[in-house]
């Protein structure tokens, strides 16, 4: 890869004094293990809210285990942050190429980001917040999830199938997503549902299980899906089902159709 330094860059600071990155300290004491041993352990993390990104934990370098990372020829830039280095990582018999990152000389504007190091997250084998493992990415201590019962009548349709219709639902309020639905089992078809092999994992939840929908001889693919075993922060959704409301034809709450958002999740 070609060394940034012999090219130019705009620092975007320039152009956007304003952005909107903010770098915080933690209050968790945060561990990142790999090979089973401990390559980062502090109580002085801090973490990176940039907008349009999840945010990111920056260790400081006292806190690694220094003598498992290995500088590497690998380089890249950032038009907020600057040039960026690389680190391979070996621990317990495991080894992450390019698997950390550090920005050891930072535009002027984020010089906060210096002496401190961030890894990928997924290449990891696991996180702990104090003593709890948490999973996808680092939790932001401005997002809010709130659930409330709800006694107004939800109902989900597909296919001219009635697939759910429920006054118990428990209604999931989620900052920067639209409101979800979630329903006891006893309140939907599942005699119409069929268990999905797709997993997915959420930082404000847990670990999700999908359902299909086989109306007649049609099968079509995760249209719903349940945390049968929320984290502790979010007991109120346990084994409940939510359906994606950009996968149905309908979702209705009190008669009326819910605005169907384009979401990553959408299909069309």
């Amino acid at each position: 890869m070609a060394d940034t330094a012999t090219k130019a860059y705009r620092n975007k600071w320039e152009e956007n004094p304003d952005f909107g990155m903010e770098f915080v300290p933690s209050p968790r004491r945060v561990r990142v293990l790999l090979g089973g041993e401990a390559i980062a352990d502090s109580t002085r993390v801090m973490l990176l809210r940039e907008p349009r990104h999840v945010p990111v934990y920056y260790f400081p370098k006292a806190d690694l285990r220094t003598e498992l990372f290995t500088h590497t020829d690998h380089h890249s830039h950032c038009p907020w942050k600057g040039h960026c280095s690389y680190f391979t990582v070996t621990a317990g018999g495991k080894t992450v190429e390019n698997g950390a990152w550090s920005y050891e000389d930072p535009y002027p504007q984020v010089a906060y980001l210096r002496d401190h190091v961030a890894f990928y997250w997924g290449r990891m084998d696991k996180w702990l917040e104090e003593d709890e493992e948490v999973f996808v990415h680092a939790r932001d201590p401005y997002k809010r999830v709130d659930v409330c019962l709800s006694h107004r009548e939800v109902r989900v349709m597909l296919a001219g199938q009635e697939l759910a219709r429920s006054t118990e639902a428990r209604f999931l309020f989620e900052t920067g997503h639209q409101t979800r639905y979630y329903l006891p089992a006893a309140d939907v078809r599942m005699d119409l549902l069929a268990p999905s092999a797709t997993r997915t994992s959420c930082p404000y939840k847990g670990n999700a299980v999908y359902y299909s929908a086989k109306i007649g001889d049609t099968l079509i693919d995760d249209v719903a899906w349940s945390y049968p075993e929320p984290i502790a922060e979010c007991p109120r959704i346990k084994g409940l089902i939510a359906f994606f409301n950009e996968r149905v034809d309908d979702t209705l709450v009190d008669g009326r159709a819910v605005e169907k958002a384009r979401t990553k999740w959408s299909r069309d």
